[in-house]
């Protein structure tokens, strides 16, 4: 069985920017569908993995902005997960206009995303009141739209998905700039 070295070196833009658009994407722009599936499915998996162990939360560029940073060379899906986070999951402080984590007694407008006081009626179910339209709305069980998780699952979390950004840096790089490889003849 011989061996001829493949033309394939130098510089591939193309394949440099599909590989910042997604994980692998940049590999199968090069026709290697193989290691495009391999490189998909462990940085994809990491990242998602990070988000499973810590919630939602890990993600997240304004209370974490340098983990974010690494987080981010994943591509466009961590800015749309962040995205996510911060209007859906957080609550528009009162005072200062700016996004914050909700506390354990509010839940969130879905009209405004202004935070909501959590009482307990008497059957003792959380509920909380916004209006809307002028028309009172009661939202029964009322809960945190997010709530953070503690110390290390959440510290894991962040990491887990930090890393699959560094790891996709590392991929993006192979694929932009491919090196002289072997292939059976």
């Amino acid at each position: 069985m011989s061996t001829t070295p493949t033309t394939q070196t130098g510089f591939d833009p193309l394949a440099g920017v599909a590989a910042v658009v997604f994980p692998g994407a940049g590999h199968l722009v090069r026709r290697e569908p193989r290691r495009a599936v391999l490189v998909a499915v462990g940085i994809l998996g990491l990242f998602f993995g990070g988000i499973f162990v810590g919630g939602i939360d890990v993600i997240d560029s304004r209370e974490d902005r340098v983990w974010f940073f690494g987080q981010a060379i994943v591509g466009p899906l961590a800015f749309g997960v962040d995205y996510l986070h911060q209007h859906r999951f957080k609550v528009v402080d009162p005072n200062g206009r700016a996004l914050r984590t909700a506390l354990p007694n509010e839940a969130r407008n879905p009209v405004d995303g202004s935070p909501l006081a959590i009482r307990v009626d008497q059957n003792g179910v959380p509920t909380a009141t916004y209006v809307d339209g002028g028309k009172t709305v009661t939202i029964a069980p009322a809960r945190p739209p997010n709530i953070k998780s503690l110390s290390k699952v959440n510290e894991l979390g962040t990491l887990m998905a930090t890393l699959a950004g560094m790891l996709n840096l590392i991929m993006i790089i192979d694929a932009m700039f491919p090196t002289l490889r072997r292939e059976n003849a």
